[in-house]
């Protein structure tokens, strides 16, 4: 995959602009403040764990550029405050997509998960990426609702009744003209 074409300039329903690029490595020390304004709810939701804090470790996976089948996007305000932080790792023939997306918590309900998500999905798209899923927790309502309203379709996870996968085909998908739910 290509991290040259992640970066753009979006705009959410309720009119609230931002830019979406590439993390990198030199993006570390914005990450790890940005873990600080998510709620430990949502920190569980996204690394489906009892984790407290997001180590050292985690942040570099999450700024790195040399892994071919991985691309973390940062979603920043105007003023460089830095919204959301997603993920999209492919499998080794960049056929099928996972995405974790992380919102900070004083910057939800205003339609940038919406955005984000949307983006991912053509940026997805364009690789010729035919399927993009998300692992979710059950109790991740939110998240589940919106992946549903952007054509995702739920599915049983494997022997864990806790967990939710939400796949959307993108083959046939044209992300250009979703609509807003």
């Amino acid at each position: 995959m290509n991290v040259n074409d992640t970066d753009d300039d979006l705009t959410t329903r309720t009119g609230f602009r931002f830019h979406v690029r590439h993390a990198t490595p030199q993006d570390g020390a914005m990450v790890a403040e940005f873990f600080k304004h998510v709620t430990p709810e949502d920190l569980r939701f996204r690394f489906l764990s009892g984790m407290k804090a997001v180590s050292h470790e985690r942040l570099a996976e999450m700024t790195r550029i040399d892994d071919p089948h991985i691309v973390n996007f940062l979603a920043l305000s105007p003023n460089e405050t830095l919204l959301a932080v997603a993920m999209l790792a492919t499998d080794e023939d960049d056929q099928r997509g996972e995405v974790a997306l992380t919102i900070r918590d004083d910057f939800k309900h205003q339609g940038i998960s919406w955005e984000v998500l949307a983006h991912i999905c053509r940026y997805a798209q364009r690789h010729k990426i035919t399927s993009i899923e998300s692992i979710e927790s059950r109790e991740n309502h939110s998240a589940i609702e919106l992946e549903r309203d952007m054509g995702f379709k739920a599915l049983d996870y494997d022997d864990d009744p806790t967990l939710v996968l939400l796949r959307r085909e993108l083959d046939t998908a044209d992300v250009a003209d979703m609509v807003r739910g």
